[in-house]
């Protein structure tokens, strides 16, 4: 691999890291969004319903059961994002290591 070719390499990574950096804001607010509309339903579905406690809460539960899955969606792709950003870093530190090698290999 030539210097050239790992200045690329590191230029790309680097780009697709502040897209990632972007990407996780935004999935972040999403699941702010979906986290509210979860806890606005809930409490709205306990309110309007009838029957002891443990009843209103199954009854909340069941009625917010979508919003709740659409919030666990919204957790999966930031943790997605997450697991992206900490792979594109491992790439930019191996092509970084390559780098100090072919430096120290050319030294000689």
């Amino acid at each position: 691999m030539l210097p050239s070719e790992i200045v690329k390499g590191l230029q790309e990574l680097t780009a697709m890291t502040r897209q990632g950096v972007e990407a996780l804001f935004e999935a972040e607010i999403e699941l702010a969004d979906a986290e509210r509309d979860l806890d606005l339903l809930e409490h709205k579905a306990f309110v309007e319903a009838q029957g002891t406690v443990a009843d209103r809460n199954a009854l909340a539960r069941l009625e917010a059961a979508e919003a709740r899955w659409t919030r666990d969606v919204c957790k999966a792709k930031v943790n997605r994002v997450k697991t992206k950003l900490k792979a594109l870093e491992g790439e930019i530190m191996a092509n970084a290591t390559m780098s100090k090698i072919m430096q120290a290999e050319m030294k000689l």
